[in-house]
């Protein structure tokens, strides 16, 4: 079996000639969580313009479902672009991206509209204007520890670090944010198993003195928390805070960016809590590495007329044939290799959770994990970078979510065996810490 192989020194020569080289022309703005300077891919490794190989578990933040260069996508990709990569679609309909419009609506038993873009934060433009536009309500929630981009109307939702809204404002008005029920660190004095009632009585709270909640149109939420730090709510919350909203007539917008197409096990996130979302917002994984978003939204709030809104490039012939060569490969297996390697990983962190005590908390689901350095007192985002910049030393490729946790999320293709070296590779760095 592959294994990962550093032959040079990090970064090697020819990586830091590129990044000498980046220091000119590109804006200060771009994050570079470790000197990595990628060459090629196959499957789950990645290797470097030195010739280092690594195996990858962050999948370029939680895109490359098919790993890379899958050749069922290559084929699809390649195929199209010989007959074309570009007719506007928000002009005229065309293959294969109405098939991909049917696949998607079809996956919800049909009653749904789709518009595609680019990208998740345009994903989430557009359902915020849809929002407004069909409940003609002034105000929206969200959660803190959220992220659903950096455009200025999705900028406006997010909140999983300051430094993101630093420097912006004024932003979007009308957004209000509620504590997020983290039962690592539970807001509002709340003791863990009950965080999610407290967030609930809070919001009920809200409704009663600040906010009438006949003028909120919809609630933003990520089924499981992404950049914010991998965490879930308590089991059993999305449907009573879907409960709530549907008495007040409140729509439900779920942000599936990240936790959509398979990633969780599950096409959709919410599925596991029985739950159908008004709203989705599918990207990253959804095109395995090609720019594309979905936003999937119930016939009846399909009220904006042509022109309300659009994109040049969304729906890209080329994107949506590599999505739907994507959704064949998660209909024949991929989600449930996500399921099965997911619980094995997540079984296996929780045993070295109990060995290595600055493992706070291990959570996830499907492929989907994080783990937790520090205390629900005490977060140590020290440790999580060292074990950030030492899991790369040693060639595995993961990254930093939230405060304090280090995120799982590797192509869908992984192996148990290629887990398996992925997990050596993490003790031996815990073991260094």
């Amino acid at each position: 079996m592959r294994q990962p192989f550093i032959r040079t020194s990090l970064p090697g020569p020819k990586a830091q000639a590129a990044l000498a080289r980046q220091e000119g022309v590109l804006s200060p703005s771009y994050l570079r969580p470790y000197p990595l300077v990628p060459a090629q891919g196959h499957g789950v490794y990645l290797e470097d313009v030195d010739g280092n190989v690594f195996l990858d578990f962050m999948a370029g933040i939680a895109v490359n479902t098919t790993g890379y260069a899958h050749p069922k996508v290559v084929e699809a990709v390649e195929a199209q672009a010989r007959r074309f990569a570009h007719v506007c679609f928000s002009d005229f309909t065309h293959e294969p991206t109405l098939s991909l419009a049917e696949r998607l609506v079809g996956r919800l038993g049909g009653r749904y509209r789709v518009f595609f873009g680019n990208s998740g934060t345009e994903g989430v433009e557009a359902a915020l204007k849809l929002v407004r536009y069909h409940t003609r309500r002034p105000y929206v929630l969200a959660f803190t520890g959220s992220f659903h981009g950096r455009s200025l109307g999705s900028l406006s939702l997010t909140s999983s670090q300051a430094k993101y809204r630093k420097g912006f404002a004024p932003l979007l008005p009308g957004v209000v944010h509620i504590p997020f029920p983290n039962p690592f660190r539970p807001p509002l004095g709340a003791r863990r198993e009950e965080v999610g009632e407290r967030v609930l009585e809070y919001l009920d709270h809200l409704f009663r003195t600040t906010l009438p909640p006949e003028e909120v149109g919809a609630i933003f939420l990520e089924p499981i928390q992404g950049e914010g730090g991998y965490v879930l709510p308590p089991r059993g919350f999305w449907p009573e805070l879907w409960r709530m909203a549907r008495r007040h007539g409140i729509l439900l917008v779920a942000d599936e960016v990240q936790t959509g197409a398979g990633r969780t096990g599950r096409f959709f996130a919410l599925e596991h809590e029985d739950l159908e979302a008004d709203i989705y917002i599918l990207a990253k994984g959804l095109a395995s590495g090609y720019p594309l978003s979905a936003v999937l939204f119930r016939e009846e709030i399909a009220s904006w007329p042509p022109g309300a809104h659009g994109s040049t490039f969304g729906g890209q012939a080329v994107s949506a044939a590599a999505a739907c060569a994507t959704l064949d490969l998660l209909e024949s297996g991929l989600m449930e290799n996500a399921a099965g390697v997911g619980a094995f990983l997540l079984e296996e962190l929780k045993g070295m959770q109990a060995r290595f005590p600055f493992l706070g908390d291990v959570r996830g689901r499907g492929l989907m994990i994080g783990l937790d350095f520090g205390s629900p007192e005490e977060e140590r985002p020290d440790l999580r970078d060292k074990a950030v910049a030492l899991a790369f030393q040693k060639g595995l490729l993961t990254l930093p979510a939230g405060p304090s946790t280090l995120r799982i999320a590797p192509p869908l293709i992984l192996t148990k065996e290629e887990a398996g070296i992925g997990l050596s590779i993490l003790e031996e760095v815990f073991k260094a810490l």
